[in-house]
Protein backbone atom coordinates (compact mmCIF):
# COMPACT_ATOMS: atom_id res chain seq x y z
CA UNK A 1 0.00 0.00 0.00
CA UNK A 2 1.44 3.65 -0.95
CA UNK A 3 2.40 5.72 1.74
CA UNK A 4 -0.34 8.60 1.30
CA UNK A 5 -3.12 5.66 1.29
CA UNK A 6 -1.78 4.56 5.04
CA UNK A 7 -2.00 8.03 6.13
CA UNK A 8 -5.64 8.64 4.58
CA UNK A 9 -6.62 5.44 6.22
CA UNK A 10 -5.26 6.20 9.43
CA UNK A 11 -6.95 10.00 9.04
CA UNK A 12 -10.60 8.05 8.14
CA UNK A 13 -10.42 5.88 10.96
CA UNK A 14 -9.43 8.45 14.05
CA UNK A 15 -11.80 10.85 11.92
CA UNK A 16 -9.16 13.44 12.57
CA UNK A 17 -6.71 15.17 10.26
CA UNK A 18 -3.93 15.81 13.15
CA UNK A 19 -0.52 15.40 13.45
CA UNK A 20 0.79 15.75 16.85
CA UNK A 21 4.42 17.45 16.33
CA UNK A 22 6.70 16.02 18.93
CA UNK A 23 9.58 18.83 19.39
CA UNK A 24 10.98 18.11 23.12
CA UNK A 25 13.05 20.37 25.00
CA UNK A 26 14.45 19.78 28.36
CA UNK A 27 13.05 23.09 30.07
CA UNK A 28 9.25 22.34 28.83
CA UNK A 29 9.39 18.71 30.15
CA UNK A 30 7.44 18.52 33.54
CA UNK A 31 9.41 18.56 36.47
CA UNK A 32 7.98 15.20 37.21
CA UNK A 33 9.04 13.58 34.70
CA UNK A 34 12.72 15.46 34.67
CA UNK A 35 12.81 14.82 38.75
CA UNK A 36 13.53 11.15 38.15
CA UNK A 37 16.52 11.57 35.47
CA UNK A 38 20.09 12.61 35.88
CA UNK A 39 20.71 16.21 34.15
CA UNK A 40 23.21 15.16 31.62
CA UNK A 41 22.61 14.12 27.94
CA UNK A 42 22.11 10.52 28.90
CA UNK A 43 18.96 11.72 31.97
CA UNK A 44 17.44 14.65 29.05
CA UNK A 45 17.17 11.82 26.15
CA UNK A 46 15.28 9.40 28.87
CA UNK A 47 13.19 12.09 29.89
CA UNK A 48 12.75 12.64 26.27
CA UNK A 49 11.59 9.27 25.34
CA UNK A 50 9.13 9.10 28.70
CA UNK A 51 7.36 11.97 27.83
CA UNK A 52 6.98 11.36 24.34
CA UNK A 53 5.83 7.60 24.95
CA UNK A 54 3.31 8.62 27.72
CA UNK A 55 1.86 11.36 24.87
CA UNK A 56 1.59 8.91 22.35
CA UNK A 57 0.24 5.99 24.47
CA UNK A 58 -2.86 8.99 25.42
CA UNK A 59 -3.38 9.71 21.78
CA UNK A 60 -2.71 6.88 19.66
CA UNK A 61 -5.92 5.80 19.16
CA UNK A 62 -7.29 9.54 18.28
CA UNK A 63 -4.59 11.34 16.35
CA UNK A 64 -3.35 8.99 13.45
CA UNK A 65 0.96 10.63 13.25
CA UNK A 66 3.37 12.09 14.95
CA UNK A 67 6.09 14.64 13.42
CA UNK A 68 9.39 14.23 15.78
CA UNK A 69 11.12 17.55 14.39
CA UNK A 70 15.02 16.05 14.24
CA UNK A 71 16.71 19.27 15.66
CA UNK A 72 15.27 18.81 19.00
CA UNK A 73 17.04 15.45 19.53
CA UNK A 74 19.80 16.06 17.35
CA UNK A 75 20.85 19.22 20.03
CA UNK A 76 21.48 16.27 22.61
CA UNK A 77 23.59 14.17 20.86
CA UNK A 78 23.95 10.53 20.22
CA UNK A 79 21.39 10.19 23.31
CA UNK A 80 19.32 12.29 21.80
CA UNK A 81 19.08 10.58 18.19
CA UNK A 82 18.92 7.33 20.19
CA UNK A 83 15.50 8.73 21.67
CA UNK A 84 14.27 10.10 18.31
CA UNK A 85 14.95 6.47 17.10
CA UNK A 86 13.39 4.75 20.02
CA UNK A 87 9.70 7.83 19.67
CA UNK A 88 9.71 6.75 15.85
CA UNK A 89 9.69 2.80 16.93
CA UNK A 90 7.33 3.21 19.54
CA UNK A 91 4.77 5.14 17.79
CA UNK A 92 4.67 2.53 14.57
CA UNK A 93 4.27 0.05 17.45
CA UNK A 94 0.67 2.10 18.46
CA UNK A 95 -0.08 2.07 14.75
CA UNK A 96 0.66 5.55 14.15
CA UNK A 97 2.02 7.30 11.07
CA UNK A 98 5.81 8.67 11.30
CA UNK A 99 6.54 12.33 9.48
CA UNK A 100 9.95 12.65 10.57
CA UNK A 101 10.84 16.24 10.24
CA UNK A 102 14.18 16.56 8.78
CA UNK A 103 13.80 19.36 5.94
CA UNK A 104 17.08 17.22 3.70
CA UNK A 105 18.09 18.61 0.75
CA UNK A 106 21.04 17.98 -0.68
CA UNK A 107 22.45 16.43 -4.63
CA UNK A 108 23.85 13.28 -5.75
CA UNK A 109 24.85 10.90 -3.23
CA UNK A 110 24.46 13.24 -0.74
CA UNK A 111 20.66 13.15 -1.23
CA UNK A 112 20.82 9.44 -1.73
CA UNK A 113 22.76 8.93 1.68
CA UNK A 114 19.69 11.09 3.64
CA UNK A 115 17.06 8.89 1.74
CA UNK A 116 18.53 5.87 2.43
CA UNK A 117 18.78 6.75 6.57
CA UNK A 118 15.28 7.68 6.83
CA UNK A 119 13.22 5.96 4.03
CA UNK A 120 15.25 3.28 2.16
CA UNK A 121 18.29 0.57 3.30
CA UNK A 122 22.14 0.98 4.40
CA UNK A 123 24.08 -1.53 2.64
CA UNK A 124 26.42 -3.39 4.74
CA UNK A 125 28.37 -5.48 3.26
CA UNK A 126 25.95 -8.11 1.70
CA UNK A 127 23.30 -6.51 4.34
CA UNK A 128 20.78 -4.04 3.80
CA UNK A 129 19.60 -2.44 7.27
CA UNK A 130 16.13 0.25 7.92
CA UNK A 131 17.67 2.75 10.09
CA UNK A 132 14.89 4.96 11.11
CA UNK A 133 12.54 3.47 8.63
CA UNK A 134 10.11 6.28 8.99
CA UNK A 135 7.21 6.74 6.74
CA UNK A 136 7.28 10.12 5.92
CA UNK A 137 10.06 12.61 5.51
CA UNK A 138 10.05 16.50 4.88
CA UNK A 139 12.50 17.26 2.15
CA UNK A 140 13.79 20.96 0.99
CA UNK A 141 13.48 21.33 -2.68
CA UNK A 142 15.33 24.60 -3.22
CA UNK A 143 18.71 22.67 -5.18
CA UNK A 144 15.62 21.30 -7.73
CA UNK A 145 14.74 18.01 -8.75
CA UNK A 146 18.73 16.32 -8.09
CA UNK A 147 18.47 16.78 -4.49
CA UNK A 148 14.53 15.44 -5.11
CA UNK A 149 14.84 12.20 -6.85
CA UNK A 150 16.72 9.97 -4.59
CA UNK A 151 13.64 10.26 -1.89
CA UNK A 152 11.23 9.44 -4.70
CA UNK A 153 13.21 6.89 -5.87
CA UNK A 154 12.42 5.28 -2.24
CA UNK A 155 8.90 6.04 -2.00
CA UNK A 156 8.50 3.74 -4.71
CA UNK A 157 10.82 1.00 -4.27
CA UNK A 158 9.70 1.15 0.16
CA UNK A 159 6.18 2.71 -0.28
CA UNK A 160 7.11 5.63 1.33
CA UNK A 161 6.27 9.29 1.21
CA UNK A 162 7.63 12.90 1.00
CA UNK A 163 6.21 16.09 2.13
CA UNK A 164 8.01 19.12 -0.03
CA UNK A 165 8.44 22.42 1.05
CA UNK A 166 6.41 24.48 -0.64
CA UNK A 167 4.91 27.73 1.05
CA UNK A 168 6.34 28.04 4.83
CA UNK A 169 4.66 28.93 7.71
CA UNK A 170 7.33 31.11 8.99
CA UNK A 171 7.19 35.13 8.91
CA UNK A 172 9.77 35.72 6.93
CA UNK A 173 9.12 33.03 4.13
CA UNK A 174 8.03 35.79 1.76
CA UNK A 175 11.25 37.03 1.03
CA UNK A 176 12.29 33.92 -1.55
CA UNK A 177 9.02 32.02 -1.97
CA UNK A 178 7.05 34.94 -2.89
CA UNK A 179 9.10 36.83 -5.33
CA UNK A 180 8.22 36.43 -8.93
CA UNK A 181 9.95 34.63 -11.92
CA UNK A 182 10.93 36.57 -14.51
CA UNK A 183 9.73 34.02 -17.63
CA UNK A 184 6.43 33.67 -16.97
CA UNK A 185 5.41 35.76 -13.45
CA UNK A 186 4.40 32.66 -11.01
CA UNK A 187 5.95 32.92 -7.44
CA UNK A 188 8.63 30.86 -6.56
CA UNK A 189 6.21 28.67 -3.75
CA UNK A 190 3.66 28.21 -7.56
CA UNK A 191 6.62 26.96 -9.32
CA UNK A 192 7.92 24.88 -6.76
CA UNK A 193 4.05 23.61 -6.34
CA UNK A 194 3.75 22.32 -9.76
CA UNK A 195 6.74 20.67 -9.49
CA UNK A 196 5.80 18.52 -6.87
CA UNK A 197 2.96 17.69 -8.60
CA UNK A 198 4.49 16.47 -11.47
CA UNK A 199 7.29 14.72 -9.54
CA UNK A 200 4.38 12.94 -7.73
CA UNK A 201 2.07 11.57 -10.69
CA UNK A 202 3.79 7.84 -10.40
CA UNK A 203 2.95 7.60 -6.85
CA UNK A 204 -0.85 8.28 -6.66
CA UNK A 205 -2.60 6.34 -4.62
CA UNK A 206 -6.23 5.30 -4.15
CA UNK A 207 -7.76 8.53 -3.51
CA UNK A 208 -5.92 10.28 -6.24
CA UNK A 209 -3.55 12.01 -4.24
CA UNK A 210 0.31 11.14 -4.50
CA UNK A 211 2.66 9.87 -1.88
CA UNK A 212 4.73 13.26 -3.25
CA UNK A 213 3.31 15.64 -0.77
CA UNK A 214 3.73 19.17 -0.12
CA UNK A 215 4.29 21.38 2.92
CA UNK A 216 1.95 24.59 3.40
CA UNK A 217 1.51 27.23 5.89
CA UNK A 218 -1.67 27.30 7.60
CA UNK A 219 -0.39 31.39 7.83
CA UNK A 220 -0.69 31.57 4.42
CA UNK A 221 -4.48 31.02 3.82
CA UNK A 222 -4.84 32.76 0.34
CA UNK A 223 -1.68 30.66 -0.91
CA UNK A 224 -3.05 27.53 0.58
CA UNK A 225 -6.27 28.28 -1.16
CA UNK A 226 -4.43 29.12 -4.45
CA UNK A 227 -1.98 26.09 -4.38
CA UNK A 228 -4.95 23.56 -3.90
CA UNK A 229 -6.50 24.58 -7.29
CA UNK A 230 -3.25 23.76 -9.11
CA UNK A 231 -1.71 20.96 -7.30
CA UNK A 232 -5.52 18.74 -6.98
CA UNK A 233 -3.34 15.84 -6.04
CA UNK A 234 -0.93 17.01 -3.71
CA UNK A 235 -1.97 16.21 0.10
CA UNK A 236 -1.00 18.79 2.73
CA UNK A 237 1.55 18.74 5.85
CA UNK A 238 0.31 22.20 6.97
CA UNK A 239 2.17 23.59 9.88
CA UNK A 240 1.42 26.99 11.96
CA UNK A 241 -2.17 25.83 13.61
CA UNK A 242 -2.42 27.03 17.11
CA UNK A 243 0.63 28.79 18.71
CA UNK A 244 1.85 30.11 15.33
CA UNK A 245 -1.82 31.78 14.65
CA UNK A 246 -3.22 29.43 12.58
CA UNK A 247 -7.00 29.34 12.37
CA UNK A 248 -9.12 25.82 11.60
CA UNK A 249 -11.56 28.26 9.20
CA UNK A 250 -8.15 28.83 7.47
CA UNK A 251 -6.92 25.42 6.95
CA UNK A 252 -10.32 24.48 5.92
CA UNK A 253 -9.51 25.87 2.39
CA UNK A 254 -6.91 23.20 1.28
CA UNK A 255 -9.01 21.01 2.25
CA UNK A 256 -11.55 18.92 -0.64
CA UNK A 257 -15.08 18.35 -0.18
CA UNK A 258 -14.20 14.71 1.04
CA UNK A 259 -12.26 16.58 4.21
CA UNK A 260 -9.51 15.02 2.74
CA UNK A 261 -6.17 16.70 1.53
CA UNK A 262 -4.24 17.73 4.56
CA UNK A 263 -2.85 16.73 7.59
CA UNK A 264 -2.85 19.61 10.06
CA UNK A 265 0.46 19.80 12.15
CA UNK A 266 0.43 20.94 16.01
CA UNK A 267 3.49 21.14 18.13
CA UNK A 268 3.45 23.27 21.33
CA UNK A 269 -0.32 23.03 21.77
CA UNK A 270 -0.59 19.43 22.33
CA UNK A 271 2.45 18.90 23.81
CA UNK A 272 2.51 21.70 26.47
CA UNK A 273 -1.17 21.21 26.62
CA UNK A 274 -0.66 20.79 30.69
CA UNK A 275 0.35 24.82 30.65
CA UNK A 276 -2.21 26.52 29.27
CA UNK A 277 -5.01 27.95 30.44
CA UNK A 278 -7.98 26.32 29.01
CA UNK A 279 -6.71 23.04 30.89
CA UNK A 280 -4.48 24.02 33.66
CA UNK A 281 -6.65 24.31 36.17
CA UNK A 282 -8.22 20.88 35.31
CA UNK A 283 -5.09 18.94 34.97
CA UNK A 284 -2.17 18.91 37.16
CA UNK A 285 1.23 18.63 35.96
CA UNK A 286 1.47 14.75 36.56
CA UNK A 287 -1.88 14.63 34.28
CA UNK A 288 0.42 16.01 31.65
CA UNK A 289 -0.75 13.72 28.93
CA UNK A 290 -4.24 13.63 29.61
CA UNK A 291 -4.49 17.32 29.12
CA UNK A 292 -2.66 16.49 25.98
CA UNK A 293 -5.42 13.95 25.01
CA UNK A 294 -7.83 16.69 26.19
CA UNK A 295 -6.71 19.31 23.74
CA UNK A 296 -6.46 16.78 20.86
CA UNK A 297 -9.96 16.32 21.03
CA UNK A 298 -11.24 19.44 21.44
CA UNK A 299 -8.24 20.19 18.53
CA UNK A 300 -9.96 17.55 16.57
CA UNK A 301 -13.43 18.72 17.12
CA UNK A 302 -13.08 22.31 16.14
CA UNK A 303 -11.26 21.28 12.33
CA UNK A 304 -14.15 19.18 11.60
CA UNK A 305 -16.55 21.96 11.99
CA UNK A 306 -14.60 24.23 10.03
CA UNK A 307 -14.36 21.32 7.53
CA UNK A 308 -18.37 20.66 8.02
CA UNK A 309 -17.58 17.33 9.35
CA UNK A 310 -18.99 15.39 11.97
Amino acid sequence: MKAIDKLIKKIEQTNNPTVMGLDPRYEMLPKCVRSKYSQDLEGVSKAIVEYNKALIDHTCDIIPAIKPQIAFYEMYGIPGMNAFKETCKYAKEKGMIVIADVKRGDIGSTAKGYSNTFLGRTSIGEKEEAIYDVDFVTVNPYMGTDCVKPFIEDCKKYDKGIFVLVKTSNPSSGELQDLKLQDNNKEVYSQVAELVEKWGEELRGEKGYSSVSAVVGATYPEQLEQIRKFAPHTYFLIPGYGAQGGKASDIALGFDNNGLGGIVNASRSLMCAYQAERWNDQFAEEDYAKATRAEALRMKEELNLAFNKQ
